[in-house]
């Protein structure tokens, strides 16, 4: 089973090239471009890593891991 990833982030090109090599080194991978939404799919999809841009449509990085940690401590990596 591969780990599933997901990557929040609202620059398309980026998060397509990310995507594409972490899906090339065996990891499934799920992308959010916006941070309100993103916190819902975390908490009903439940990835093993959340890889997570600071600025965001609709809520930052830093306010989304702040409401994550209220109920889940799932390892985030910011990427900025």
């Amino acid at each position: 089973m591969k780990t599933h990833i997901m990557l929040v982030e609202d620059d398309e090109r980026l998060a397509e090239l990310t995507a594409e090599y972490l899906r090339k080194n065996d990891f499934e991978v799920a992308i959010e471009p916006r941070g309100d939404v993103a916190e819902q799919r975390i908490l009903q999809e439940n990835p093993e890593l959340v890889i997570l841009d600071v600025m965001l449509p609709g809520i930052d990085g830093f306010g989304l891991l702040a409401a994550l940690r209220q109920s889940k401590q799932t390892p985030v990596i910011m990427l900025t």
